[in-house]
Formats: structure tokens, C-alpha cells, sequence
């Protein structure tokens, strides 16, 4: 530290002050923003380029701990590196489209743009309470018109490049929200993911996008995501679902030319075919179906209609099905083979048809044993010459039998024989199965980016010139939450010419899913006041890829896995250069709060009512509650405002809490006693601050704690460093914090003018990521130049670790007695001299010799006496 301040610092508090969170961290604030303390410097020569986001929120316009957890965490990160030297890219923007404001909107009677403006302006003032070192002046809101423009831009790039179309489909219709979500935003239960609704399946004409095109792409270069989680990188290969194996065809009787065609990973039990399984909704069920079979196979599909995947597919469920009354060939061995519909099927997985083969799947074994179907076993158990009983499926490995020519084989070599043998004979082909769909992006609602397409009779489906971008959404739309886009109903905005032939046409009605303006807003943030292209190559090349994203675990297949295809189908349009958006990410755990439930209801309770925390009542029935940890939520009454917490302690208390608790990946447990105690330990740092301000210097410092602060100091260092490094541990890196100040407190009053202001600068440098505005203070008090926040990382000192002296116990007869300090490298026989020189030996050897001198170096001394 130097002697005097910057001169276009505020003045920081005088030493008589006491420690006032509020008003100290509103003048750093205003300082910091004055000064354009956080704003983006590209990289010098030499310099490294850091990149540090936060996933971004939607504007519901309150702040709540969750939000505080994510974007603290970020902006320590972002401190630390820009204090190591690197240039720090660190925005902030809104994830702003969607549902929610829409129907906030209809409920009142006012424009989405001007609600959510509204929850934008409330939160950003929320937001720069926390002190974040946001660089505000990239600031973006995906339902502004200079962003979403950019959206249709590359919605028409990936349109010439084939990778956008049109089809009818089957889609997943959400009653309640009047539209149509993706399959990724369906449950297992069949519920929306958003309304909760029972999803209902609906023919319309769709918009999607060809992220099957990239699904070895997605799932092969997952291996190159080391600072990933491995929680996230399975969920992803589990959603991209790539199967390798062989689709057959099977020749149905009666039916010249129609054959069923499944996709099966085990051509090598062909020969144990004893039935085929359509879907229900699978398109020849009607032409298969006999007269004989008419009645019983509409009611299953009726009563189908009606459950949800996860109630048909479930393990634990009767495997339910009806026989369609007609028969397929088996291609491998001729027979004849009854052809069902049941419930494990799906149509949208696969073909839409499996093969039975009992004998060596669990599932069609329970379906052939609850349908009397036969049992074909067609591979040896390995190491025996018999075969299992009937009351099981062998699904290992094992060697081909009762399989022609193919007997013998094991079940691998058979495999590629068959598949091979197959493909000769034109009835089967290798193929790989994923279970990745295309991306369905149309939304049939208003409060999102409009799709830039013209519908024109003669020229079908044309896209909106370029330099007619941005497509903006029309106001004084009539939204009343009724089924169909709110847009087709604004004839002035519908009725345009045709680009290409100058005919009546109308524009597109349906908006994009709002996953599409999420998929590129990292990209924007690189480059966000380009008035010619959503971003310059060079400015995207030189910040991305992402070097930490952090945000929830829920975003882990859809916001995460849709990135990654805009980022991979971006770089073959030749538009940047990475290939993957995130270098690491940090899947932050939730923040949860105490609830009371009434397990006899189910009814959670507000913690407001209950009288008595010891001993927690249900106030309308008298009952006990359950006292749970879970997940903050309006719902459930246990939620903590951010504000309340600030007013009280301040946002440097906020921060050291929510990064003390619990390591960031884990649930972090509010306990306001918690609160209470980092706010006391902020305290102790006032008071540590305020009495080295007020040191005597006149009075003579010894130096003989110098070396124990400085080792204590650089122990701090190191430690804190590593904990901020790779896998973070912001909680251990506090604690370190912790010892330092105790290690201070205790000592520094001793050590000498250069070690204390060595001590000094040190502490107040780790402290500037975690508690900025304190630390701020705390710099200029103790006479710091310019900005703590820019101030060089500290290093550690290794010689500073090393001990000069240790202290040595001496024991009597086994007894501590007392003890010595000695040199860190004093030998045996020196340690014995020492011991027997000492206070502690003439009062317990009385002048005697000892019998026995016993020393561990290092350690102890023990003196047994003579007698």
C-alpha cells in the first residue's frame, strides 16, 4: 500500500465510525459506476481473455436467493480474474420472452413490452444492490427489437442452410397455455413443464430446427467438456440417446408390399422373434387392423390417449396390449408372427415398432408370459450347456443356437452376420437410432420473436429479406388467452406482398420458442452494439468460448444442449470459430428455507403463523407440522427477501453468507443465525481495520511476531487462491479468511510497520472478491492507491511458510511438564541437551541424571528419571 488515496476516491469513513453497511455501500456504488469501474477493456497484447456469465433471468420483476446465490458466485469469479491480470468480460442481460408476461399482460389489461420493461427496471435496481462488477453498458433484453432482429437473422442463416422447415406433425398441445411445447418441455408424467397441464397430442403445421443433423456432434463432443459436471454431460448423452444396431423389415401377411419396419440393437436374437409391437398411434395400425380385432384395438388406443408416457412405460406397470389380428413373417426364418399394439411402444421413438423377442428381453418376456406368447430362447448361457429356466430373460452375452447358419456365433460376431446377411437379401440395413426429435421451435402466442417467413400461394414459404429485419411485433393485440396465435388476428400486420413475386401474402403467425433467443444471447454479449451483423467474427473469436457459465441444473438438456447446436451449426455457417459456447460450468444448488407442513394435509404453512418454533402448530387445526428444508418458493411460505436481508446487514453480509454456507454445487440451508455470524465477523474486520488505523507509531514494534504473521498471511494466500481456482470452494476460501483475521488480531500489534502493512494489504485483497464494498473501504482507510478491485492478486511467499522454530514438549515419566521453542532442524542429541538444560528438568530431576532420555524430533522429549 502506498501513503496516499486516489483523488477521485470518496473519502472513506473516518476511524471513529462505526460499521454501517448501508450508506458505505452506496457510495461505493455510485463511486464505481462514476468512474466506469466494471466496464469491458478488450485484451492487451498478451493478455488473457476471460469470460465469466451467469445464465440470465427472466424479468418476473423481484429478485429472489436463488438469483443472489448465481450471480454472486459468478462475480467472484469475474473479481478474482480480473484482479490475476486477465480481461474480464462480465455483462448481465434478460431472458425476457415467454408465457408468464403474456398472461400477467391479459390478467392486466396492459402490453407485455410494458410489464416486463417494468420487472426489468425493478430488478437491475435490485440487482446493483448486491454490488455486482457487472459491465451494465452490454446490458440486452431478448424481447427488445435490436436483439430479436439478430434472432430472425440467424433463424433465416440457419434457414439457407437447410437446417429450418415446415412439416405437419403430432404435436404436445398444452391446454392451459394454448400452445405447443417441444418434447424436451414435456415431463415424464406427461405435463407441461411450465402450466403442469396433461399435455394432449394435436396435428398441426410446425416450424423446427435439424438438431438431429448434429447429434453425434452433440453427444461425441462431450468427451471434450472436462470442466463440465458429469452429472450434466450424462443427462445430455442419456437425452441425445444414440443407439447403434439394425433396422429390419417384416412382410405382412395378407398385405402384398406393406411391410412393419423396426429398429432393433439386437439383430442377433432375430431368430427368437415370436411377435411384433406397434405403438398405438402408429400410422398402419388402422390398415392392419382386422374386423375381428376393430372394437378391442379402439378402445386401447382410446384409453391410451389418456395416459401419460411415463404411466404406459413404467417398469413397474402390467405390460397391457391387444392383438391387431394380423401376422408379419419373420425374414430370418419364415414363420408367422402375430402383429400387436401395446402400451411400452411409442411412436415417436424408434419406428414406432419393436420385435418381441421374450427369451432375451425382460419387457417383452413379462408381456409374452401375461399374453401366453411363446418363448423362444436363441443364445447359450456361457460356461453351461444348458439353457435358464422359463421364469427368466437371459439378456447377457452367450452363443447363437437354434439361429440356421448363424449357430455357434457368439452373440457379437452374430450381430454383423445377420445385419449383414440381411442387407443382402434386402431386408435389413445397419442404422443408428437416437432419441433426440428436431427441435420444435412454433409458439402460438404473441410474446415472442416473431418468425420471419411469408406465406405467398404461388411461392410457398419465403423468407423475409434481410434488410426488412426486424419482423417487430404489432401492439394493441387483442390478448385474451384463447386458443390460436394472438397474431393472426392483426389483419393489417398478417396481409403483406410476397418478396419474391409482389402477390397478397401473409406473414408467419407463430413465434419462436423463446429457447431460441436463449441459444445465442453469449454470442450478443461479445459484441452487443453491432448495427450490421448479430456479431463481428473478431469480437466473438476473441471472447468465446465461455470460460465459466454458472446457473441451475434444471437448465441442463434444454437451454445447455440447445446452445451447443447453435454454437456447432454457427461455425459451420462459417460465422465463428469455436465449436463448443462453455468451457466450464458450475451448476449452483438451490437455496432452501425452513417450512412447516401439515403431513395430514399436505398444506404448508406460513412460518409467520406458527407461534411457537419449538414446538410448531397448525393454527387452523392444532395439529404438528413438519419442519422441512426446501426449495424457497411463494408456495410454500419459506421464502427470503433478498431486500430485507440488505437493509438489515448489507450486501457484503448477503455475499459472505450465501458463498459461506454450503460449497456452491450443494443446497445451501438459510439459517438467519448464520447471517448473524458473518455479519459479526465483518464487524471483527472493522474493528481489525480501525485499530491498525489508529496504530501508535511511536510506540517501539518488536518484530517478533513478524514471521508468524507473515507465515500466517501467506498461508492465507495460497490457500485462498487455490479454493478460487478450477473447483471452486468459496466456503473453505472464508474460512481461511477467518484464521488470517484471528492470526491478526492476536498478533499483528507486535510485528513491525512493514509486515503489518504487509499483512494489511493482503487481507483486504482476498477479502475484494467476496465483500467488495468493505474491502473498498477498508483500501482506501488504510491509504491504498486507486481501486482495491484493481489491484494485483496477491502471491504467496513460499519461504514465508517455512517455520523457523517449533515448539518441542518435555515430559517427565510420560507427563507434559512443559515445553521449549528450538530450530526447526535441531537435532537429536541437541534436543536432549536443551531438555536437560531446562527449568523443567532441575525441578523434576532434582540434579539427578536421568535413567533414559527418549526424543522424537519434531515432537517431544520424554526424561525418565532414576529413581
Amino acid at each position: 500500500m502506498t501513503a496516499s488515496s486516489s483523488p477521485s476516491a470518496s473519502p472513506a469513513s473516518s476511524a471513529t465510525d462505526r460499521y454501517q453497511p448501508l450508506a458505505l455501500e452506496e457510495r461505493w456504488q455510485a463511486l464505481w459506476k462514476d468512474q466506469c469501474l466494471y466496464e469491458t477493456q478488450d485484451p492487451k497484447p498478451g493478455q488473457r481473455a476471460f469470460y465469466a456469465l451467469s445464465m440470465f433471468p427472466y424479468p418476473s420483476g423481484t429478485l429472489h436467493m436463488g438469483h443472489v446465490r448465481n450471480y454472486v458466485i459468478t462475480d467472484v469469479i469475474a473479481r478474482v480474474q480480473r484482479m490475476r491480470g486477465d480481461a474480464v468480460l462480465h455483462p448481465m442481460g434478460w431472458d425476457a420472452f415467454g408465457l408468464p408476461a403474456e398472461n400477467a399482460a391479459i390478467e392486466r389489461k396492459i402490453e407485455p413490452g410494458v410489464w416486463t420493461d417494468s420487472n426489468i427496471a425493478q430488478m437491475r435496481g435490485q440487482l446493483g444492490r448486491l454490488g455486482l462488477s457487472i459491465d451494465w453498458n452490454r446490458e440486452l433484453a431478448t424481447c427488445h427489437s435490436d436483439y430479436y432482429r439478430w434472432t430472425q437473422w440467424l433463424f433465416l442463416e440457419l434457414h439457407a442452410g437447410g437446417l429450418a422447415y415446415q412439416k405437419d406433425a403430432t404435436v404436445n398441445w398444452d391446454p392451459v397455455d394454448q400452445t405447443v411445447l417441444a418434447n424436451e418441455q414435456v415431463d415424464a408424467e406427461g405435463r407441461s413443464w411450465r402450466s403442469g397441464a396433461l399435455v394432449e397430442k394435436r396435428d398441426l403445421r410446425q416450424w423446427f430446427l435439424r438438431i438431429t443433423n448434429y447429434a453425434d456432434a452433440l453427444l461425441d463432443d462431450l468427451d471434450q467438456l472436462k470442466g463440465w459436471p458429469e452429472r450434466v454431460r450424462t443427462m445430455q448423452a442419456n437425452w441425445i440417446g444414440r443407439s447403434i444396431g439394425a433396422e429390419i423389415d417384416f412382410q405382412v401377411e395378407a398385405h402384398p408390399g406393406l411391410s412393419v419396419t423396426v429398429f432393433t440393437t439386437r439383430p442377433d436374437t432375430l431368430f427368437g422373434v415370436s411377435y411384433l409391437v406397434l405403438a398405438p398411434d402408429h400410422a398402419l395400425v388402422d390398415q392392419l387392423t382386422t374386423s375381428d380385432e376393430r372394437i378391442s384395438v379402439t378402445a386401447f388406443r382410446d384409453l391410451m390417449a389418456e395416459l401419460s408416457q411415463d404411466e404406459r412405460t413404467s417398469d413397474d406397470q402390467p405390460k397391457r396390449g391387444v392383438p391387431t389380428g394380423a401376422f408379419a413373417i419373420n425374414p430370418a426364418n419364415g414363420e408367422s408372427i402375430p402383429i400387436w399394439i401395446a402400451d411400452y411402444v411409442l411412436a415417436d421413438y424408434g419406428t414406432g415398432a419393436v420385435m418381441g423377442v421374450p427369451a432375451h428381453d425382460v419387457r417383452d418376456f413379462a408381456f409374452a408370459r401375461q399374453h401366453e406368447l411363446p418363448v423362444q430362447r436363441v443364445i447359450e448361457v456361457p460356461g453351461t450347456n444348458e439353457h435358464l429356466n422359463d421364469g427368466e430373460a437371459w439378456t447377457g452375452p452367450g452363443t447363437l443356437i437354434h439361429s440356421a447358419g448363424f449357430s455357434g456365433l457368439t452373440n457379437e460376431e452374430a450381430k454383423t452376420a445377420i445385419t449383414n446377411h440381411g442387407a443382402e437379401n434386402g431386408w435389413a440395413r445397419a442404422k443408428r437410432q437416437y432419441r433426440l426429435r428436431d427441435w420444435l421451435i412454433s409458439r402460438q402466442r404473441y410474446w415472442g420473436c416473431p418468425i420471419p417467413i411469408i406465406h405467398c400461394d404461388d411461392c410457398g414459404a419465403v423468407p423475409v429479406p434481410r434488410n426488412q429485419l426486424p419482423v417487430e411485433l404489432p401492439t394493441g393485440i387483442d390478448l385474451n388467452g384463447a386458443g390460436g396465435s394472438p397474431l393472426a388476428r392483426a389483419e393489417d400486420w398478417v396481409s403483406v406482398s410476397c418478396p419474391k413475386c409482389g402477390k397478397p401474402a401473409r406473414r408467419e403467425t407463430d413465434t419462436m420458442d423463446t429457447f431460441m433467443c436463449s441459444s445465442w444471447y453469449y454470442l450478443r454479449f461479445a459484441d452487443p452494439h453491432n448495427q450490421d451483423l448479430p456479431f463481428d467474427a473478431t469480437s466473438v473469436n476473441r471472447w468465446l468460448p465461455v470460460k465459466q457459465y454458472v446457473g441451475g441444473i434444471e437448465h441442463a438438456i434444454l437451454h445447455l444442449l440447445y446452445a451447443r447446436f447453435f454454437t456447432k451449426a454457427l461455425n459451420d455457417r462459417d460465422l465463428l470459430e469455436t465449436n463448443e459456447p462453455f468451457e466450464r460450468l458450475l451448476t449452483q444448488g438451490m437455496v432452501q428455507g425452513t417450512t412447516y407442513r401439515n403431513p395430514r394435509t399436505g398444506r404448508y404453512v406460513s412460518p409467520s403463523v406458527v407461534a411457537d418454533e419449538s414446538n410448531p402448530l397448525d393454527p387452523d387445526d392444532g395439529g404438528a407440522l413438519e419442519v422441512l428444508f426446501e426449495k424457497m418458493s411463494k408456495s410454500k411460505h419459506n421464502g427470503v427477501d433478498p431486500a430485507a436481508v440488505i437493509d438489515r446487514y448489507g450486501a457484503d453480509t448477503a455475499r459472505m453468507f450465501i458463498l459461506f454456507k454450503a460449497p456452491p454445487e450443494k443446497d445451501l440451508e438459510w439459517d438467519d443465525a448464520d447471517v448473524e455470524g458473518q455479519f459479526r465477523f465483518l464487524q471483527r474486520l472493522w474493528r481489525l481495520v480501525d485499530s491498525e488505523v489508529n496504530h501508535d507509531e511511536a510506540s517501539p514494534a518488536t518484530g517478533e511476531s513478524d514471521s508468524d504473521i507473515r507465515r500466517a498471511v501467506h498461508q492465507a494466500i495460497k490457500a485462498v487462491g487455490e479454493d478460487l481456482s478450477d473447483d471452486f470452494q468459496f466456503n473453505t476460501a472464508i474460512s481461511e479468511l477467518m484464521k488470517l483475521s484471528n492470526a491478526l488480531s492476536s498478533g499483528l500489534a507486535q510485528a513491525s510497520k512493514g509486515v503489518r502493512q504487509e499483512a494489511m494489504s493482503a487481507l483486504v485483497r482476498l477479502l475484494a472478491p467476496f465483500a467488495p464494498h468493505l474491502a473498498e473501504e477498508f483500501w482506501q482507510r488504510l491509504g491504498g492507491q486507486n481501486s482495491v478491485h484493481i489491484q494485483p492478486w496477491p502471491d504467496h511467499d513460499p519461504d514465508a511458510l517455512v517455520m523457523q522454530s517449533i515448539e518441542v514438549v518435555i515430559q517427565v515419566k510420560g507427563k507434559v511438564r512443559g515445553s521449549m521453542s528450538v530450530a526447526v532442524d535441531c537435532s537429536k542429541e541437541e534436543l536432549e541437551r536443551l531438555a536437560l538444560a531446562s527449568d523443567v528438568a532441575k525441578r523434576w530431576l532434582e540434579g539427578k541424571p536421568p535413567r533414559r532420555v527418549i526424543v522424537v524430533p519434531g515432537k517431544l522429549v520424554n526424561l525418565v528419571p532414576s529413581s
